[in-house]
């Protein structure tokens, strides 16, 4: 269950709220009781370490990431404008 930070424009009163997904936004403030509350966007922290967050990371068995690129094809070390040429020259 969320958390919401709910601040009053009238008397500045902020606080939070427990809320679930679908229950309505509070807009009485409970110390004023006028209806001038709003919900305040807080930002998020969040830092990654370490190595194995993405799928691209292809861990290995023993849980440390594959630093190893998988083998190219042998046309992949030729420039890529070769490449276009030929595809060109048999169209």
């Amino acid at each position: 269950m969320p958390i919401y930070t709910y601040r009053c424009e009238n008397c500045g009163l902020q606080f939070d709220r427990h809320q679930h997904f679908e229950d309505p936004s509070l807009t009485r403030c409970p110390e004023c009781e006028q209806e001038a509350l709003r919900k305040v966007i807080l930002p998020v922290g969040i830092a990654f370490r370490g190595s194995g967050f993405y799928a691209t990371d292809h861990r290995s068995p023993s849980g440390q990431a594959n630093s190893k690129k998988p083998e190219e094809p042998a046309e992949a070390g030729k420039p890529a404008s070769d490449n276009a040429t030929k595809s060109s020259e048999n169209d």
